[in-house]
């Protein structure tokens, strides 16, 4: 065991492996964290659930018990788990690791999840509110989104810059923000840059060809589906977790929900889930392609990981 003091800026290395859902980053990361002395910290926002094991396509039994996995299976699904809570637990979990002597890897296709991690994120408050919520989608419904983006213009004219007036979501997210805290969140971003993370990052990710990588995604559902995700959910209803809960408005449970309830059929459900999937990669893809500190891999299925697993400990070595 290292015993190392209590790290400094930029002190700690983390090893960070991102891409898009289905790409392959559960075997390329056990792997190196099987030769390298690493645990692996994941940053998905669907994996911390229990009871949600096909449907997010967690790391099997098999490759936790060769490799430590922190962040799965840590809440049930009727907890409303935020990038505050993951942020806070991720920043144990890689403190604990260096600690200890081992390397810490942060792998997952969460990319709110990594930045919160690597930027040191600031946030006033790690809760929402149901109540503002409930109001402010109450005043969405009965004045529309242009009343709803001149009033964020009012408060936060820095935030209101920033975001589109059909961004709603956003929109709404930066009020409740405002009247959680009583200030702008556009306070808080200032306050995020302004702070040093303690972390010196190497990223990487992994991508394939779109098309490759959506005959991938398509194929994945198909072996959920075989692998009893129906049955899953259908057992998450029965222990009384409500379908509105956002664990499941995630993907996949939201759209067996739709099928159990008669709104799809069993052909729309699953064709409705490999697309949204598919959309989902795309976004992730964008998301982690604005990243400039990641260095991509190209991989195909059926390739070997072992010339991208020596590239990076190579890279490792020099870093």
């Amino acid at each position: 065991m290292n015993n190392n003091p209590a790290p400094q800026s930029g002190e700690i290395l983390l090893l960070v492996l991102v891409g898009p859902t289905a790409v392959g980053k559960t075997a390329l990361s056990v792997e190196f964290a099987r030769q390298n002395n690493a645990e692996i910290v994941s940053a998905d926002s669907v994996q911390v659930y229990r009871y949600m094991d096909i449907g997010t396509a967690k790391p099997t039994l098999e490759e936790r018990a060769a490799v430590t996995h922190h962040l799965i299976d840590i809440v049930d699904p009727s907890v409303n788990f935020t990038v505050y809570d993951y942020q806070q637990l991720a920043g144990e979990a890689i403190q604990k690791i260096y600690k200890h002597g081992r390397l810490p890897l942060l792998v997952g296709g969460t990319g709110l999840y990594i930045k919160a991690v690597l930027d040191d994120y600031t946030f006033c408050s790690g809760k929402g509110s149901e109540l503002i919520r409930r109001r402010l989608q109450d005043k969405l419904a009965e004045e529309g989104k242009d009343k709803l983006y001149n009033l964020l213009k009012n408060l936060d004219p820095q935030s209101a810059t920033l975001i589109h007036p059909n961004d709603t979501k956003r929109v709404l997210r930066a009020l409740e923000f405002f009247y959680l805290t009583g200030e702008p969140i556009s306070v808080q971003k200032e306050r995020t840059i302004k702070k040093k993370s303690l972390y010196k990052p190497l990223m990487f990710g992994l991508y394939m060809q779109r098309e490759l990588l959506y005959d991938r995604i398509n194929r994945r559902v198909d072996l959920m589906v075989q692998r009893g995700l129906l049955e899953e959910v259908k057992e998450l209803l029965q222990k009384g977790y409500n379908k509105d809960l956002k664990s499941l408005q995630s993907l996949g449970y939201r759209h067996i929900i739709a099928y159990l309830e008669g709104k799809w059929d069993w052909e729309t459900a699953i064709s409705q889930f490999k697309r949204d999937t598919r959309r989902y990669a795309k976004r992730q893809l964008t998301w982690f392609c604005a990243d400039p500190r990641i260095r991509w891999f190209s991989y195909k299925p059926g390739d070997s990981y072992k010339p991208i697993l020596e590239s990076i400990c190579c890279q490792l070595a020099g870093y």
